[in-house]
């Protein structure tokens, strides 16, 4: 039996500070993250996606976490073709950026291998440190299945040759039926990269259904999103407003468990980062599993 590690999609997201989970007295970014540590043995760093990563936080996150804490690090938005503003991109890259969106070179000159290399090299810190648990590579809703898409999946693999890797799809398509589940889970076998599982509403055409693949023997994601009917439309706050009772929680207790005797490792993250919504959530599902309180 594999082990599962709970934990919540990000430890400084505004309405959780103000919320007044973290106490007085340990509400600055080492407070935080210790305070955070000492409750649960997992996180995900999203602000990877936003914004390119430092190699100073990377070594400082090492230091402020026990040594069995780990960082599942966010894709930066360019390396999964989401929307990209250019002031997310450091000043000598902002040109090449605007160019190449603006369709005035056909090539992007490296770019991406240019942003792969300054990501990659803010994170090895984490992963020097034995702190890295994957990178999670979180493609957008028009990333359909096909040849195109596969195509890219495979550099993005070959960009991150050695390292771990977690991947979430966002359109249905990949796992709406048997034989398609089959055959995006044979793909990501054959990658070497781990499935992300998803918890979210249900009712919506762009529902991914809560499927449990398991494509790496060392470990799984699964990721909790919240089950608001607003997914994908207006605030954060919008999306992402959700308080999970414990029965729907329950229900994911024996997927879970199933999943542990099929890897090593499972990281169940919970992203309805709304107030203190995640961290709540996290505990329950920490507490129907049995599991101890912090890291082990």
């Amino acid at each position: 039996m594999g082990e599962i590690l709970v934990g919540t999609c990000s430890w400084t997201d505004r309405a959780l500070v103000s919320s007044g989970w973290y106490p007085a007295g340990r509400r600055d970014p080492e407070g935080r993250l210790r305070h955070y540590a000492g409750r649960f043995p997992v996180v995900e760093v999203d602000a990877t996606y936003y914004a390119l990563p430092s190699e100073r936080n990377s070594r400082l996150w090492a230091e402020r976490t026990p040594e069995s804490f780990r960082f599942d690090v966010k894709a930066f938005s360019l390396l999964t073709g989401h929307p990209t503003r250019p002031a997310a991109l450091p000043v000598d890259l902002r040109s090449a950026f605007v160019r190449r969106r603006e369709g005035v070179d056909a090539e992007d000159g490296g770019l991406l291998d240019e942003v792969w290399r300054r990501f990659s090299g803010a994170v090895e810190p984490l992963r020097e440190a034995g702190r890295l648990g994957t990178l999670l590579f979180q493609f957008p809703p028009w990333f359909a299945p096909g040849a195109r898409a596969e195509a890219f999946l495979r550099r993005c693999r070959e960009r991150t040759e050695g390292w771990p890797v977690a991947v979430e799809f966002r359109h249905p398509e990949w796992w709406r039926d048997g034989k398609r589940q089959a055959s995006t889970a044979a793909m990501l076998r054959e990658l070497g990269v781990a499935a992300v599982a998803v918890d979210m509403v249900q009712t919506l055409p762009v529902s991914i259904p809560p499927v449990t693949p398991v494509t790496d023997d060392r470990l799984a994601v699964v990721r909790f999103h919240g089950r608001n009917a607003a997914w994908g439309t207006g605030s954060k706050e919008d999306r992402f407003r959700y308080a999970y009772t414990e029965a729907e929680l329950a229900e994911w207790v024996p997927r879970l468990r199933g999943m542990a005797e099929r890897t090593e490792l499972v990281h169940v993250l919970f992203n309805n980062c709304c107030a203190d919504a995640a961290v709540r959530a996290a505990e329950s599902m920490r507490e129907l599993l049995g599991l101890p309180e912090g890291v082990r």
